[in-house]
């Protein structure tokens, strides 16, 4: 059975990147509901809650207070429950060791935060795109790793 709402997870403790990326999403053509929280504690502490439905994909910020980008994607990848979940590590971050850490750690694909909104637009439709095409017609999710 297909889903009818693509379920996505935010995790960022700029309110300003948070409101950045909500806005650019209500101008991507796909059904969707966003949850945000504003430090990685607040996510797992969410994701570990099995009342709560799992989300299609992850945005983690790398630099979060009380809980980095990079210790929540590990917790992710390690847990059974959680492990196939899409993550998209978006940082204003261009450090090649952030990269290649994010890579090596499970991450699907890295997003540096545009400053451009269009620019933001075009990269959050290209990226829950491709994982919408996964979820519902189970594509290789080896092609969601996108290069920018």
């Amino acid at each position: 059975m297909r889903p009818t709402k693509l379920h996505i997870m935010l995790a960022d403790d700029d309110e300003d990147d948070r409101l950045f990326f909500k806005e650019a999403f209500e101008e991507v053509k796909i059904n969707y509901s966003i949850s945000a929280f504003n430090d990685g504690e607040q996510l797992m502490e969410h994701l570990y809650n099995t009342e709560n439905a799992l989300p299609d994909i992850i945005f983690l910020d790398l630099n979060m207070p009380r809980k980095s980008g990079i210790e929540c994607l590990k917790e992710i990848r390690a847990d059974k429950r959680l492990e196939k979940i899409s993550v998209a590590i978006y940082s204003t971050s261009s450090s090649e060791q952030d990269i290649e850490d994010t890579f090596v750690s499970g991450a699907n694909v890295y997003i540096k935060k545009p400053n451009d909104f269009n620019m933001l637009k075009k990269i959050l439709s290209d990226v829950v795109h491709i994982n919408w095409q996964y979820i519902t017609d189970g594509l290789n999710k080896d092609s969601f790793i996108l290069s920018l």
